[in-house]
């Protein structure tokens, strides 16, 4: 599950067991990816509020795709894995998932959606590189500045969360290895899905 030890579920007291307790009822089992935070359980509850507030800003559309986008950049299975499965069950269906997923320049997408997942995959490969111009294509496709902060806003926090779980070898829960398996081979851009 994790290269470092964590706080196993019947072992949790405290902050851990509300944390374990809390993800258990949204979830309907612990994630693999809270058992990475047990060790620091305020950590994982910062995480918590800062990406709700960044997605309770956004069009919870426009914040899968640049999610997504990010996440691909980053190699996180578990974040394609996560997210790839929240626009197959909202907004796609599984043959859109797996072009967004493989290229999203070929998928059937708005250039609206286009340019936000430009943009997200610009911010994670090289911030610096950003300049007045790829601003003003996002406003030429209709983006207003809260809309670009936003989609930095997305593409950034990922960039903490995947390669937090990255970093300590946290594989993505047993239940995507349930997807349709042509969705599933795409959206494990990383590390494999843990075994049950």
């Amino acid at each position: 599950m994790s290269f470092i030890e964590t706080v196993a579920e019947e072992e949790a007291s405290g902050t851990v067991a509300e944390m374990y307790g809390t993800d258990r009822e949204a979830f309907g089992f612990v994630p693999n990816f809270t058992q990475a935070f047990s060790l620091r359980p305020a950590v994982y509850s910062a995480w918590r509020q800062l990406n709700g507030a960044i997605k309770g800003g956004m069009d919870l559309r426009r914040y899968e795709l640049a999610t997504i986008a990010a996440a691909r950049r980053l190699r996180s299975s578990y974040c394609m894995l996560a997210h790839g499965s929240v626009l197959m069950n909202q907004f796609l269906d599984a043959e859109a998932v797996q072009a967004v997923a493989t290229d999203h320049r070929s998928a059937d997408l708005s250039a609206t959606d286009m340019a936000i997942m430009d943009f997200a995959e610009k911010v994670v490969d090289d911030a610096t590189s950003i300049d007045q111009a790829d601003i003003d294509r996002l406003r030429s496709a209709g983006l207003s500045d809260t809309d670009i902060l936003d989609v930095v806003l997305a593409a950034t926090a990922r960039c903490f969360f995947s390669k937090t779980l990255d970093a300590l070898g946290v594989n993505p829960d047993a239940k995507y290895a349930e997807l349709d398996p042509e969705v599933r081979d795409v959206l494990t851009v990383g590390r494999a899905i843990a075994q049950r």
